[in-house]
């Protein structure tokens, strides 16, 4: 029942956790900009690890 779940490639797993993470950190952004800030760390160390991903690809 859940097999779609299990064909996503970890590029696309990366690319949605980052999406998830920056609309989070944009909500907390006008309440706490601590927590907000902590996220976008989270968040370009994601970007930096599909970056990778999406460097050894094209090569």
């Amino acid at each position: 029942m859940l097999a779609w779940l299990k064909n996503r490639t970890e590029l696309q797993r990366l690319q949605q956790n980052y999406c998830k993470i920056m609309k989070n950190a944009y909500k907390l952004a006008l309440t706490d900009k601590e927590k907000s800030d902590q996220l976008h760390e989270k968040a370009n160390e994601i970007l930096s690890q599909i970056r990778k991903i999406e460097g050894q690809s094209v090569l």
